[in-house]
């Protein structure tokens, strides 16, 4: 994943902390996630890539649809307040993860000789995931993960894959969230329309370092233990954002 799991809700303490509009906080989180996320994605990817674990031809067929879809789906994020989004995240997040400790090992098995849908539908699936990603302030991870793995994609492929779609989302959300954000007339100093410009800075700088360490551990963990990992990282993020949105 790009790290959005993480940052949404860091970058949200941090901004209420600081007293922007509630309405506005949850947006601003989203919006620099996706703008960090360009950032560490193309280390995410170089490490992947270097192992092997990137699979082009899927990367090909995604990668439009998730741009397009992200782009607008940055629109759709603007139009929701901040909680019904906190209860959006808090709800998906913990149905990704049910999804991920549930599969099993067997369910992994049966699916190792199932092929990948055709070119349109794997189009129609990135449109999907893009405007999802938007909605959540995700690379896209938490969704393009499950999908491969759903059609007998190894995990480290699956992780490696997702990385390198994990950039035209954060690109094309971005931006969305800037324009949009532009459109709302957001008053929030140093930032472009939702994304903060100094978070976007200080986050990118580091995460690009420290997302080739996570790369490497994902090619030492064994599939089935990286799978519970980060399905139960997501539970606690879940826990989080339904406990802020319902308190």
């Amino acid at each position: 994943m790009g790290g959005g799991t993480i940052m949404v809700p860091l970058l949200f303490i941090v901004f209420t902390q600081m007293g922007y509009s509630a309405d506005t906080t949850m947006h601003l989180a989203l919006g620099t996630s996706l703008a960090t996320i360009v950032i560490t994605s193309i280390s995410s990817l170089m490490a992947h890539n270097k192992n092997g674990a990137v699979m082009w031809p899927v990367f090909k067929n995604l990668a439009p649809g998730m741009a397009i879809g992200c782009f607008f789906g940055a629109g759709i994020a603007g139009w929701l307040s901040g909680t019904h989004l906190q209860i959006i995240v808090g709800t998906f997040l913990l149905w990704v993860a049910f999804t991920m400790l549930t599969g099993g090992k067997k369910r992994v098995e049966a699916n190792a000789n199932r092929s990948l849908p055709s070119t349109p539908k794997q189009l129609g699936a990135g449109a999907g995931i893009g405007v999802a990603s938007a909605i959540f302030g995700i690379g896209g991870g938490s969704l393009t993960v499950p999908y491969l793995n759903r059609y007998g994609v190894v995990m480290q492929k699956a992780v490696g894959t997702s990385a390198a779609c994990g950039l035209p989302i954060a690109i094309a959300g971005a931006l969305g969230f800037m324009i949009f954000g532009l459109n709302e007339q957001v008053d929030v100093p140093n930032a472009i329309g939702f994304v903060h410009i100094y978070a976007f800075l200080g986050i990118g700088t580091m995460s690009f370092l420290t997302a080739k360490l996570g790369a490497k551990a994902a090619h030492t963990l064994s599939p089935q233990l990286l799978k519970k990992s980060f399905a139960w990282l997501l539970v606690i993020v879940s826990i989080f954002f339904l406990f802020k949105a319902l308190s």
